[in-house]
């Protein structure tokens, strides 16, 4: 029974192919492709259906059924060499400055630019080297302990649900970041600063808990996290529920997900189903864009020779106006499947994003792929997409490594056709 125990738990600690005992591995994948999309530009991109990445880990056997294991894991992007995907598009998200007209165009232009800097990275803004997963841990006959950068339990869920496995233009994520765009977070994908127990079963059954203290989350804005979330993976079923929820800089409660669904293998078919709730009444991000004020708008104001009380004021509605902007909540479903076809597989799916805000932003996402595989670690694969936009939404399509960014105009759909290859090593 502990070598079964021990099997699964390596298996839930590491996302990629297996490795031996007492061994460094160092592994990747690369994958790239072109993007055309309605109302941006044609792009070649990396990450289309995975992230591309280069990575090291390893395992070492140290008696009585303890392993020492850790995992390092870098971004790379394959189109420009950096570690900071930018959006797929520069059109400007309109969401947050809802509220503002009181504040003079010049200035709301400003903001416009210090919240969504032109070409600014979309991920991974600290520019660390292993964004993706930096990790020691050791396995034990009763469970794994880990410590350090990791995918969070609620995540984990959430991709298991997705027909496009969080990738391509088809992935649920693409209408789930933030309200009426990719203004924010709608599941904490990794926490810094994180302590994880795992557990994994002979039949099937798996449970994970998670905490991260001060400076945890995936930008490292929280105060504290707490994560769990039980699996179950047998019988042709990959299936579990998953609860995530940080607290901002103040100790309020912040962004809280919990997700439903994963997927049921059947002969040729693969059917996914997927419940994702998010609510977040005191973003952890409001203390940067209140601080861009202070250090992008006011001392412009102080040069105009604006008087303090004016100035006062228009911080007063932009504060107003930003907490309630960032705010969220929302219901989200999507429902797909896969179906083997000679060397590949068609992907389909349908997604909607519930928008509960006064702004009631909803969107809709078709998707359909093909995924045809050249060899064990090669394919070539192509998707369309279609997201709805329903009033102040501005949800495009993207990839697995870059946000899609926003439409031209609210309620305006997005539209996107890719074709990639992908090759993991």
């Amino acid at each position: 029974m502990k070598k079964s125990i021990l099997a699964a738990l390596l298996g839930t600690c590491f996302a990629t192919s297996a490795f031996a005992q007492s061994s460094v591995q160092i592994y990747g994948i690369a994958d790239a492709g072109v993007m055309f999309q309605k109302g941006g530009p044609t792009k070649i991109f990396s990450g289309g259906a995975d992230g591309s990445r280069i990575g090291f880990k390893g395992t070492e056997d140290i008696g009585n059924g303890f392993k020492a294991i850790f995992n390092l894991e870098a971004r790379v992007e394959l189109d420009t060499g950096t570690q900071q995907p930018t959006l797929m598009n520069d059109n400007p998200g309109t969401y947050l400055l809802r509220g503002m007209d009181a504040i003079p165009v010049a200035i709301r232009s400003r903001l416009q630019s210090l919240i969504q800097p032109p070409g600014g990275p979309a991920v991974n803004q600290e520019r660390a080297l292993f964004d993706r997963t930096a990790m020691v841990g050791l396995i034990t006959p009763v469970g794994a302990v880990l410590l350090g950068r990791m995918y969070t339990p609620g995540y984990e869920v959430f991709n298991k649900s997705d027909v496009f496995e969080s990738g391509t233009a088809g992935t649920w994520g693409h209408i789930t970041g933030g309200t009426a765009g990719f203004t924010a977070l709608g599941a904490d994908i990794r926490s810094q600063e994180a302590v994880q127990y795992r557990i994994a079963l002979p039949n099937g059954i798996g449970g994970s808990l998670m905490y991260g203290p001060k400076g945890s989350g995936y930008l490292g804005r929280y105060n504290k996290f707490r994560a769990g979330a039980l699996t179950y993976a047998a019988n042709g079923f990959d299936v579990g529920v998953g609860y995530n929820h940080g607290y901002d800089q103040q100790n309020r409660p912040s962004l809280r997900t919990t997700t439903v669904g994963g997927s049921y293998t059947l002969n040729q078919f693969k059917f996914f189903a997927g419940f994702h709730s998010q609510r977040n009444t005191n973003s952890a991000l409001l203390a940067d864009y209140i601080g861009g004020w202070d250090a992008g708008v006011t001392p412009v104001l102080t040069q105009q020779g604006v008087p303090a009380a004016n100035q006062a004021a228009l911080r007063g509605i932009f504060v107003r106006a930003i907490t309630a902007n960032t705010q969220q909540d929302a219901n989200s479903y999507q429902a797909g499947m896969h179906y083997n076809l000679g060397g590949g597989r068609i992907m389909a799916s349908y997604a909607h994003q519930n928008d509960r805000t006064s702004s009631n932003s909803d969107a809709d996402l078709f998707a359909l792929g093909y995924d045809h595989f050249l060899s064990k670690r090669t394919d070539i694969y192509t998707v369309a997409a279609i997201i709805r936009n329903q009033n102040d939404g501005q949800y495009a399509p993207g990839t697995a490594g870059n946000p899609g960014g926003f439409t031209k105009r609210p309620g305006e759909d997005g539209r996107a056709l890719q074709v990639g290859i992908r090759h993991r090593f």
